[in-house]
């Protein structure tokens, strides 16, 4: 029998992700500009300097963040019914789903830590914030392979437990990744990490992916538990 409340908690955690990460960087002040590579000692310490505002909004986008992981796992449950017997891929995209949420939430303690102790060595400071951004952007092979993972289960399910669509979705994302290693040779520019086509692309199409992911699922809740019987489908409805 399925626990339908938790499963539909699990759904919304996907735009609550959108909605608590974005908004603890606006109180924080990464958005709308985050600093860049090529941001000087002054500007970088100057921004962790701020009041506890800039450490309030980290926590809480790191609170926001870690709301991936129930998304995930219910991503696991469908993928699961769409497999079968020989699941292999629910298991690569729940283990590849933890790496790449966990590179997600580390950046963000990162920065607070940083903004803990303004007062430390500038250079210290900058060296910290290059860590936490490069942690946070260039690690795409995790989120990748999940999405990846993903798409290929929806097209090999025959029942069409989700719209194909969503597949071409989960490629598409992974797909808008690929330029993020380039942040390592760039300073500044488009690919720069604050540039559009690293910081401002994948976030983007991470924000569209959870949102997806998240309603999509919410939609075929129904679907679900028709297939558990009448007592779990009136229990959702």
């Amino acid at each position: 029998m399925l626990n339908t409340r938790i499963l539909t908690l699990c759904a919304w955690s996907g735009p609550a992700t959108v909605l608590i990460a974005l908004g603890g960087w606006l109180i924080a002040g990464v958005l709308p500009l985050p600093l860049g590579a090529s941001s000087s000692v002054d500007q970088v310490v100057n921004f962790y300097s701020h009041d506890t505002r800039v450490l309030a909004g980290l926590v809480i986008s790191s609170v926001g963040i870690c709301l991936v992981f129930p998304l995930t796992a219910l991503i696991g449950v469908f993928m699961v019914r769409m497999e079968g017997r020989t699941p292999v891929l629910t298991f690569l995209q729940l283990v590849s789903g933890a790496a790449a949420n966990l590179m997600l939430f580390l950046p963000m303690l990162l920065m607070a830590f940083v903004a803990f102790r303004p007062d430390r060595n500038p250079e210290l400071t900058v060296t910290l914030n290059d860590l936490a951004w490069l942690l946070f952007l260039t690690p795409i092979a995790p989120i990748m392979i999940q999405e990846i993972a993903i798409g290929v289960a929806i097209l090999n399910d025959k029942r069409q437990t989700l719209p194909r669509w969503v597949a071409y979705v989960n490629f598409g994302v992974a797909f808008s990744f690929v330029p993020d290693p380039l942040a390592f040779f760039f300073h500044s520019g488009p690919f720069a990490w604050n540039g559009i086509f690293i910081f401002w692309l994948a976030t983007t199409t991470y924000a569209i992916w959870l949102l997806v992911m998240g309603l999509i699922l919410r939609n075929a809740m129904q679907d679900l538990a028709d297939a558990d019987g009448p007592s779990v489908a009136t229990t959702a409805a």
